[in-house]
């Protein structure tokens, strides 16, 4: 027992040695050992010198023991043990200055290197807050509340609205609506209809619903990401220091030297310059300051890299894994399109939709209010408004009956027809307006892709990353085309936690692998993988807590800065390493050849240090394969151009409107249709062309190199004009000719389609390519 006790005490002292409020007092107290004595020996009081000095050594040594002895228990012995001999050799020969110069650069080396390398514990506080504690279950007189480890496979339980659903079961109600981002990321509310399968940690997005229990709480699909979360952080590697890795052969051949200088010469004295000189500084200092640097210069960027350890990672990963949701997508429904029944304009059938659903909390209806305001569209007041979960909302707007949301109806005219096909064809959601009991427009909403998300792949791929694949929790088909769009090298679709942890160990045994994620679902995911990334500006706690990475602006592109930070901070730390050994391996030649005493090799140690630190620091500025800085004047003009693109939604809508009812019907109401676009056209687009060309180009020429940057842009703003000018011309001859002639039709129809695929093709270039750059 009592050896036990010592084992214990011994272990516990070691651990105490090692803390990082002891390396910070270390720092204080070599730095007034090495001054004190300073003074002193200015002041010749060569005795109180020597004590102060000797204190200076003695207080470095005592807790380096301690630092080599957690080392050796782990298994490795790194770059302390040559500090503890040269510490020791002093000590035993009476060169105490340079004693002291060891213990400064030493607790130097340790605080900087705690300071780069603190790692944050996984904390699961979100899944653990978000996990439900008690279940609501049907009796036979009543519904009363229930602990969770209470309800058995085969309870009928009762899920109220906005209540996580407790345990897995099966729907016997009619349906439910239910919000299951926190499963699969997805952000779209699902509906299950009776006998389907709900699945615990989903929120009740509709009405309160019955659920039969087929799980208890433990075999639930929550409890088992809490599960995984936790197993896959515990199965994380550490992390091999960088000095570590160079101290496997520095060490030995520094004990070598000194042995062999020592049998040589016979001197002591000799052996400890050689073990004073072969202080492996480069290695405690140059790594560290370098990647202090480098999170650093992370965190300018929005990129919060928790210890040093990651950075180091990064700087080694060729494959990536992305989430797809909030990841490369926006991670919301947004508009994609208003399609008007015959008779009607886009414009209004979005004002009226938008109108009825202003205060309703569902998150389409909110895409299609945010969408309404961004077109500064003037909304009504909607009265006597109903909601019925899962199906739509009623009301009356303007004097009128309005429906907007679900549609069942078998018999669709074939305009609604073409409006699903689109929906099916785009990946997109449709909600239906009628009003008046007439089906009058659509909206098809969809989570499209991030503007940065290209730009982002690109500089990735030229950063080093040699494998990119989306893992995500949707349909493969809408997963499909995303990769597709963005050159991905693979994708894994229809995946749940589980599937997410498993895809990503399979990853690591390849490569460095890198996990991208948003939302509780993945944090088990970046938990698994060597380095996890958060989108932390609006991801879920439980992913920022289980990453090593955290985002904090809501930006994909800042994890390309990210790795090209850690590629060259990594670089820096390579070459101030390996620069500063050679530099103390000549050292020790000469100090084995008796040609330095231990405090001139101190001294020249202090010299080496300076060296490599200078080097290192370069790490704090940028390098050239870093994204562009643009003027604060260009960073204006973006912004302001990103905003008139979002209220020039609707022009691009008229002229595709205008192509289809030409399609359909080409009269007198086609021509109506064709004439208003070629209004909006000339009115509102034509005049943001040209202003792009003559202001906002200019302006981001000098960042991107010049002019030729944006020559492919101005040939679109050429194009675009060409076919607007042509459908001018076309109108021109309507109305000299009292309508369309039959031969108008195909080139007119050619330049409505033409001038709608060119326009959305530009807005999504410029997007991608120029205000992606602004932050």
């Amino acid at each position: 027992m009592n050896r036990f006790l010592l084992v214990a005490r011994v272990r516990s002292s070691t651990a105490a040695l090692a803390s990082p409020r002891l390396e910070h007092g270390l720092l204080v107290v070599t730095t007034a050992a090495l001054v004190g004595g300073g003074v002193a020996h200015f002041l010749d009081a060569t005795g109180l010198a020597d004590l102060f000095w000797g204190l200076g050594t003695v207080s470095a040594f005592v807790p380096a023991v301690g630092w080599v002895l957690v080392a050796l228990r782990r298994g490795h012995a790194g770059v302390d043990l040559i500090a503890v001999l040269a510490l020791g050799g002093t000590l035993a020969v009476g060169e105490y200055l340079a004693g002291t110069l060891i213990a400064l650069m030493l607790a130097t080396g340790r605080t900087l290197e705690e300071a780069a390398q603190r790692r944050a514990y996984h904390d699961l506080h979100s899944l653990l807050a978000h996990a439900p504690r008690s279940a609501r279950r049907r009796t036979d007189d009543d519904v009363v509340r229930v602990p969770l480890g209470e309800v058995a496979a085969g309870d009928a339980l009762v899920v109220g609205p906005g209540e996580v659903v407790p345990v897995d079961g099966r729907v016997e109600s009619a349906e439910a609506v239910l919000d299951e981002s926190a499963l699969t990321g997805e952000p779209l509310q699902a509906t299950r209809h009776r006998g389907e399968v709900a699945r615990s940690g989903a929120v009740n997005a509709g009405g309160a619903f019955d659920l039969r229990a087929t799980a208890t709480e433990q075999d639930s699909t929550y409890a088992g990401i809490v599960r995984l979360a936790r197993q896959a952080g515990a199965e994380s590697a550490p992390v091999v220091r960088l000095a570590d890795r160079y101290a496997a052969w520095f060490l030995p051949l520094a004990l070598a030297t000194a042995a062999l200088a020592w049998l040589v010469s016979g001197s002591a004295v000799r052996a400890v310059a050689v073990l004073v000189v072969a202080t492996p500084c480069p290695l405690l200092l140059a790594a560290p300051v370098a990647v202090v640097s480098g999170l650093s210069r992370a965190s300018r960027r929005g990129v919060v890299v928790r210890d040093g350890g990651a950075l180091e990672n990064l700087g080694r990963a060729r494959t990536l894994l992305l989430d797809k949701t909030g990841t490369l997508t926006v991670g919301r429904p947004c508009v994609r399109d208003v399609v008007a029944a015959p008779g009607h304009v886009p414009t209004e059938v979005l004002r009226t939709a938008a109108s009825l659903d202003q205060f309703s909390p569902h998150v389409l209806a909110q895409a299609l209010v945010d969408t309404a305001r961004d077109r500064r569209l003037e909304l009504s007041e909607p009265t006597e408004v109903t909601e019925e979960p899962g199906r739509g909302a009623r009301g009356i707007v303007d004097g009128h009956r309005v429906f907007i949301g679900r549609d069942d109806a078998q018999a669709r005219p074939a305009w609604a027809k073409a409006v699903d096909n689109r929906a099916l064809l785009d990946g997109a959601t449709v909600t239906w307006l009628a009003v008046d009991e007439h089906l009058t427009g659509a909206v098809l909403l969809r989570d499209p892709l991030r503007h940065d998300a290209p730009h982002a792949v690109r500089r990735l791929r030229s950063a080093g990353i040699a494998r990119l694949v989306m893992l995500t929790g949707d349909r493969a088909a809408t997963a499909q085309e995303v990769a597709a769009v963005l050159g991905l090298d693979g994708v894994r679709a229809g995946l749940g936690p589980a599937d997410k942890v498993a895809a990503v160990r399979d990853e690591r045994e390849h490569a460095v692998t890198v996990m991208v994620g948003d939302g509780v679902n993945d944090a088990p995911a970046l938990a698994a993988a060597d380095i996890g990334v958060a989108m932390g500006a609006r991801g879920s706690t439980a992913s920022s807590e289980a990453a090593d990475i955290v985002l904090t602006t809501d930006r994909v592109d800042r994890l390309a800065d990210a790795v090209v930070i850690a590629q060259r901070s990594r670089r820096i730390a390579v070459q101030s390493a390996l620069g500063g050994m050679l530099l103390s391996l000549a050292a020790m030649a000469a100090a084995a050849l008796g040609l330095i005493q231990p405090t001139v090799g101190a001294l020249l140690q202090e010299g080496i240090d300076i060296a490599v630190i200078l080097n290192a620091l370069r790490a704090l500025r940028a390098g050239r394969s870093e994204q562009v800085a643009l003027a604060p004047a260009a960073e204006a003009l973006i912004h302001r151009f990103a905003a008139e693109h979002d209220a020039l939604q609707d022009v691009l809508q008229s002229v595709r409107a205008a192509a289809d009812r030409l399609s359909r019907a080409p009269g007198p109401t086609a021509l109506a249709s064709v004439e208003e676009a070629h209004r909006l056209l000339t009115e509102r687009l034509l005049p943001h062309e040209y202003a792009e060309e003559h202001e906002l180009y200019p302006a981001l020429a000098p960042s991107l190199g010049g002019p030729e940057s944006t020559a492919t842009m101005s040939r679109a703003h050429n194009e675009i004009g060409r076919l607007s000018r042509r459908i001018a011309t076309h109108l021109q001859l309507a109305r000299a000719n009292g309508g369309l002639a039959p031969e108008q039709l195909d080139d007119l129809r050619s330049c409505l389609y033409g001038l709608n695929t060119v326009l959305r093709l530009h807005f999504t270039q410029e997007e991608e390519s120029y205000f992606s750059l602004a932050p």
